[in-house]
């Protein structure tokens, strides 16, 4: 009796510890990092990321983010997280204080794949686990880059974003949520590009995004992919790559029929239109610069929001007729109850 006694307290120990042993993963910059089997405890130093925990319902496990939320994601972003202000803050994009860090006591810490290595170095060094989220899937040697070279733009933006949306799921442990998002995302996507589809190349609307300081993004970019996708045409791409500021002279050159801007950049439309210098352009001319809303989120790094509902939104502002009935304030108010979990309204207000 002892030794079956015995027995099942080995087979139970053995049973406990492998429902509680570690696991490893492989990141976005092709690490294998071991963490916890149960994670929820985490700092995020990437707004992506950041947002993408927001949407698959993982806010509470976050106990401190990157300094510069505010600035990547907007202000507005705190009612998806109304705990967000009051989080502390250990670091950003490539810089971290490793004793604030060590203080939140995290499991795991998200980073930019284009985080410095010393700073993934420093933080492994101090015992914790590190996971690099990059969006793309990218070749050897272009994988640690922000602007990196790519053979199919289409491709290392699809594939990475279901990827990296996966890889933050079980980290996680929101594999369910993470497969929601992708399978929405993709499906809205598809439904929302084929009107535009079919139009030739050299028919497409010239478009040019407009950050800040005549910062704009070229070549090697989502930006350009979520302009083809909506049946228009980035100017910048065929001679500028990754994100770079450019000449005044190079966007009168390039004379775009319509200008974007990103939602948290609104003080550069009122910019534009009030500048001598830019009033020679096509799209200022016939008043076609377009403050963006904030789903439709032309980054550099891809967002399901943007897919989902900002290609949409772009495609029916260039092509109107082509989405007549096509109801894109539904569509967004969709994506926001189900993966931010509140109401969103025409102007944003909440």
């Amino acid at each position: 009796m002892s030794l079956l006694r015995s027995s099942l307290a080995l087979v139970s120990l053995l049973f406990f510890s492998a429902a509680h042993a570690d696991r490893t993963l492989t990141d976005q910059l092709g690490r294998r990092v071991t963490l916890p089997d149960r994670v929820d405890r985490v700092v995020v130093l990437q707004h992506q990321t950041l947002n993408l925990l927001v949407q698959l319902n993982a806010a509470d496990d976050i106990v401190g983010v990157l300094s510069s939320w505010k600035k990547q994601l907007g202000p507005q972003f705190a009612r998806f997280m109304p705990n967000i202000t009051a989080l502390p803050m250990p670091g950003d994009l490539t810089q971290v204080n490793i004793e604030s860090l060590l203080a939140l006591h995290p499991q795991v810490v998200f980073v930019a794949n284009y985080a410095p290595p010393e700073m993934i170095r420093q933080i492994e060094s101090a015992g914790l686990p590190v996971v690099a989220v990059s969006l793309r899937a990218d070749a050897d040697g272009e994988k640690n880059k922000m602007n990196p070279t790519m053979a199919n733009e289409e491709q290392a933006y699809n594939e990475g974003l279901k990827q990296g949306i996966r890889l933050i799921g079980e980290v996680v442990s929101r594999q369910k949520e993470a497969q929601q998002l992708t399978d929405y995302t993709f499906r809205a996507r598809a439904q929302a590009n084929a009107p535009v589809a079919s139009i030739p190349e050299q028919e497409k609307v010239r478009g040019y995004m407009a950050n800040p300081d005549l910062n704009t993004y070229g070549a090697g970019k989502y930006t350009g992919l979520m302009m083809a996708h909506a049946g228009a045409v980035n100017v910048a791409a065929a001679t500028v790559k990754g994100a770079r500021q450019v000449s005044l002279e190079q966007v009168l050159q390039w004379n775009p029929q319509v200008i974007f801007v990103q939602d948290r950049y609104p003080q550069v439309v009122q910019q534009i239109e009030s500048d001598p210098a830019w009033q020679a352009i096509d799209a200022v001319k016939h008043r076609r610069v377009w403050l963006m809303p904030e789903y439709a989120k032309a980054w550099g790094y891809p967002m399901p929001e943007a897919l989902a509902v900002g290609e949409l939104w772009m495609a029916k502002k260039l092509y109107p007729a082509r989405y007549k009935d096509v109801d894109v304030d539904a569509r967004a108010a969709d994506f926001y109850r189900r993966f931010y979990r509140v109401s969103w309204q025409p102007d944003g207000a909440q």
